[in-house]
Formats: structure tokens, sequence, C-alpha cells
């Protein structure tokens, strides 16, 4: 019952007093339901056409006028009130349906609103413990099974209102035989919870198969070329088969329980009817008007009491969904970077000293005895240039997710010129920034649309200088669209080199007082790398740049050089420094990559 009040809560956090307003409308229709039931008997027992001994009826009296008017017009008297009755109760029906999804998919938006909020404003630790594709399978599959049971629990709320006033009218009536019929229905509805447990555990499963189906296929998707290439279709169809079969089988298991639980309860009610005919007929001597219209009500009763337990069924086949809804927007509110912050106001940060490591420690896993950095003490000069080196796995990613605060220091502080980098100046430090990474990114759109991500109010003018900056304008000049081409998913039309010098420069663009490269020239030949590296020279001086460089060619006028090796800075110098110490890790990297060129150059 508490995710059915959860449900309530969420929807009255959207809907406010309309959620209210439709349930008072849903009390008045089943109360014109129960009024037009109960008019039907007496009234025309009242009329003379029809003779049945309605006295006792409660409201008998309320209609003695009915006497004097003449049988000819008071049958059509009669039936024109039922069927203004009716007709009153469907066209208040249909705007409370209209309403009633107005309610569900405008909660659909906001759910989907809150949780994608929620997930973009998480810390990047956030990202490293969640795999993608469940992110995107909670947003899409389980915000829209949790919508369902947003309706569900709507119709719940129908049918539960409409079955409450129903039995009020019955006790009226005869509350003896009320109390009667409800004791068989309450054994009834005891004997069936073991669907609503097979709905739950339906649902469960339903969520896992999802998460399974999605990632799956996003991994494949991303590794089509690895698999295209390897020749391994038919084992990754194997496995499609395998998950799609399983999906199958739960939909038809869904339908098998649904159909099962309609069918018992369909029967049992004929049953119970044909039960309750026979005892009311000879143990409690009803009077033929009160017992017509019992039955009838509760012939009318039993098929919404079937949909409450239908209701119930699609809910508890839906919390597992909300649950996960629930549960990632918990956890993103626990991993929530800034607070109501509007990044509209916030104003770049400009760094004129520059940027301080003090005995950083840092750990991916705290219960882990390992640290990916440890006593890092570093100090990154304004406007000039800092490269990183190292081997792999040496730290070089973690040290500049930590200098551009994506991730915070489990130990010692980081220092903007001589204050420590906090929530209430990260942000700032962010708008700062612009971030070239060795994997890059661009939206399926055009280039023009992908250079104004960051620069709305970008001319046509400074998009071409940012393009000649990053060697890119000669290509994207020989486009049929120029800068309106459209470049397809991640940049699939155009090659690596072309895609990493379009993030470059969409990244100098911005117009930021810190660039950071991730491996920026790793997909460029000779000639594009020497522009690259004569752009950087020319930005020295007006930006800080902090390069991770493999291709330790380009860093040959870096203004620093710092070396990683298994989380720690073991050098630090300048190129040439650090290059005539013949036995240190800097020397080695750099021997063997002069191998490999020497190797290329011979063959």
């Amino acid at each position: 019952m508490k995710h059915i009040f959860y449900f309530l809560k969420q929807i009255h956090s959207y809907a406010g007093k309309i959620l209210y307003i439709n349930l008072l409308a849903m009390l008045f229709i089943s109360l014109l339901d129960g009024v037009g039931v109960l008019l039907l008997i007496p009234l025309i027992s009242m009329s003379g056409i029809v003779d049945i001994d309605a006295s006792g009826t409660p409201l008998l009296d309320a209609f003695e006028f009915l006497r004097d008017i003449p049988s000819t017009i008071g049958l059509p008297f009669i039936l024109g009130t039922f069927v203004l009755i009716v007709f009153g109760q469907n066209l208040l029906q249909r705007q409370i349906t209209i309403r009633n999804t107005i309610i569900q998919h405008g909660f659909f938006r906001y759910l989907r609103v809150k949780t994608y909020d929620s997930i973009l404003h998480a810390n990047w630790n956030f990202f490293i413990k969640n795999r993608k594709s469940d992110l995107i399978n909670l947003l899409t599959a389980e915000i829209a099974r949790a919508s369902a049971g947003t309706h569900s629990f709507l119709q719940f709320l129908s049918s539960l209102i409409f079955t409450c006033i129903q039995i009020g009218i019955a006790f009226w009536l005869s509350t003896t035989i009320t109390t009667f019929v409800l004791a068989c229905g309450l054994v009834l509805i005891f004997f069936n919870r073991k669907f609503l447990k097979r709905s739950m555990a339906l649902g469960n499963r339903n969520y896992t198969l999802g998460k399974t189906y999605l990632g799956g296929i996003t991994d494949q998707i991303n590794g089509i070329k690895d698999i295209k290439s390897n020749t391994l279709e038919e084992t990754r169809m194997n496995w499609y088969r395998t998950v799609t079969k399983s999906m199958e089988q739960e939909q038809i298991e869904y339908t098998r329980l649904k159909t099962t639980s309609q069918l018992y309860y369909k029967i049992a009610s004929a049953v119970l009817i044909a039960t309750f005919i026979f005892f009311a007929v000879n143990l409690f001597n009803p009077q033929a008007g009160q017992l017509m219209l019992i039955i009838i009500i509760f012939s009318r009763l039993w098929p919404r009491v079937a949909g409450i337990q239908a209701s119930l069924e699609q809910i508890a086949t839906t919390i597992p969904a909300l649950k996960a809804v629930i549960a990632m927007q918990e956890e993103c509110k626990n991993a929530r970077e800034f607070t109501a912050i509007e990044s509209q106001s916030i104003q770049p940060l400009q760094i004129n000293n520059g940027i301080e490591c003090r005995n950083i420690g840092f750990r991916y896993n705290r219960s882990e005895p390992k640290y990916a950095l440890k006593g890092i003490n570093v100090f990154i000069p304004a406007n000039q240039m800092t490269a990183v080196v190292g081997p792999s796995g040496a730290g070089k990613s973690t040290l500049i997710d930590l200098l551009m605060g994506l991730n915070q220091p489990e130990e010692g502080e980081i220092y903007l010129d001589g204050s420590p980098l906090t929530s209430s100046n990260l942000l700032s430090l962010r708008t700062a920034i612009s971030y070239v990474p060795q994997d890059p990114f661009l939206f399926n759109e055009s280039i023009r649309e992908n250079l104004q991500l960051v620069a709305r109010d970008a001319t046509e003018e400074e998009m071409w200088e940012a393009l000649e900056f990053s060697s890119a304008a000669d290509f994207v000049s020989k486009l049929p669209q120029g800068l309106d081409t459209l470049i397809g998913d991640r940049g699939i039309r155009l090659s690596g080199g072309e895609r990493q010098r379009l993030v470059l420069a969409r990244a100098i663009l911005r117009k930021p007082s810190i660039l950071v490269l991730d491996e920026a020239t790793s997909a460029l030949d000779t000639e594009n790398e020497s522009k690259i590296q004569e752009a950087i020279e020319r930005l020295k001086g007006r930006m800080t740049i902090i390069v991770i460089a493999h291709r330790l060619s380009t860093i040959r006028h870096a203004d620093q050089v710092l070396v990683l090796d298994q989380g720690h800075i073991i050098q630090q110098g300048g190129f040439t420094q650090l290059a005539m110490e013949k036995r240190s890790m800097f020397s080695k990297l750099l021997r063997k990559q002069m191998e490999v060129v020497h190797s290329q150059t011979s063959t």
C-alpha cells in the first residue's frame, strides 16, 4: 500500500487540487449510477405497467406523486428521467477521462523531467558507478511503465469509489443480505492474493530483462565495427534470440496471469450470485423489489471488483519500475553537485596565478586500499602549458578529472589562486574550461549546430575562425552544405581526425581561460598535428593549457611536464631537462616512441 500512497503523493505534487476535483467527480458519477439503479424498479412498479411489489423500498415514498400520472405517459416519463441520468453520468465520465489522461501524461512528463534533471546534475562519480544503458533504460522504459501504473492507479480509485457507493446503497436496502455477499467476496479476495505476488515477481523479471536487453543492444551497436570485423554476428544473434525469447515468454505469462485471475473472478461471481439468490429467497425472505435491486447492484458491482483486482495486479507489475525510478532519484539527490544555482548567472573563473594540488589522494573505491592518485603536490601556472605524461593506468585522466572538479579528492585540496576548490566555485571553474577528449563526441546534427552548443550567439565569422584554428576549415568548406552538413550519429560520416578537429574548434569557440586537451592530436596526421601545435603555441600566454599526451612530439614546447606512474608524480620539469635524465621514465617513453617512428619511416 505504501507505493499506492507514493503514487498519490507524487501525483498530488504535480496535479494538486485537480486530482481531488476529479475524485469528487468520480464520487458524483457513482452516486448517479446508484440513483439510476434505485429509480428503475420502483418507478416502473409505480407506473402500473409492470406489477412489482416495491413496498418497503427506501425511495418509494418520494415518488408517490407518480400514482396520479396516467400510465400512458408514466413509463416514458420514468424512462426519460433514467436516460437523462445516464446521459449526465456519461458526459461527466467523458470529462473525467480526459482530465485523467491530462493528469497521467502530465505526470509522465513531470516524472521524466524530474528524473532527467536529477541525473544531469549528479556528480561524475555517479556516472562512473552506473552503466549508461541502465540510465537510458530507466529514462525510457521504466518511467513509461511507472506511468502505466499511474493509469492503473486512477482506474483503481474510480473502481474503488464506485464499489463503495454501490455497497453503501446495498446496505441501505438490506444490511443482512449485503453483509452475506460481502463476506463471500472478502473470502474470494483473500484466496486471490497469490495473483498480486505473482504480478510483483513478474514485474521484477520484466525490469531485469529490460535492463539486460537495452544494455546488450547498446554495447553491440557501440561495438558494431568489432562485431563485423571479427565475424561475431552469429554469436550476437544467438544472444538476441535468447533474450527476446525470454521477453516473449514473460509477456505471455503476464497475459496468462491476467486472464486466469479474471476467469476465477467471473466464475466465482456467477457462483456467488447464484448462491446469493438461492439463500436470499429461502432464508432472508426479501421483498421482490428489494431483491431485484440488490441483484442488479451486485451484478454490476462484481465486474468492478474484478477491475480493482486487475488494477492492483497492473500496479504490482509496475512497482519494480517505480522503485527503480525512486531509487535513482534518491541516488542522484545524494550525488547532486549543485543546489538551486542558475548556471546563466555564473561568471567564468579567471585564473591569474595558477592551480595547485596539495597532498592530493584519490580512490575510486574507498573500501579498497589501492589509490589511483597518492601524495600529488604540483603547481600548474596560469597562462602556460603543462603536459601530463606516463604509461597507461598511471593516473593521468584521474588527475585531469580532479582538476576539472569532476571528482573530489579524498585527501588534500585543490587551490585556485590560493582559494580552495569547493562547491561554491566549482560551477564557475567549469564554465571557464573547454575540454577536448581523446574520443571526440559530436551530436547527430549539423556542424553549425554542434559548434553553437557552446556559443549559441557565435557569428559565422567566429565559427570559421575556430575551424581555421583547428585545421578544420579546409575540409568543412569542401562539404556539400558546408556548416549545415549533417555529420551523422557521433559524427560517423567524418573521419576520426576530422571529428577531433571539429571538437577542438568547438572548444576554442567557447573562448575558455583553461583548455584541457586529452590526446587531442592523436588522430591527426603529421601535417595537421604540426598546425595544431602552432595554434597551441599562439594560445600560450592567453590561457592555461593542460595536455595529456602519449605522442611526446606534441609537447616539446610545454612549459612544464609532469610524469605520472602508478598514481605518483615521479618526474617534473621541462621537456629537454627530463629527456636528458637517461634512466628516467620519461626518457624511456621518449626512446620507445622514437623507435616506433624510425621503424615506420624505414618501412
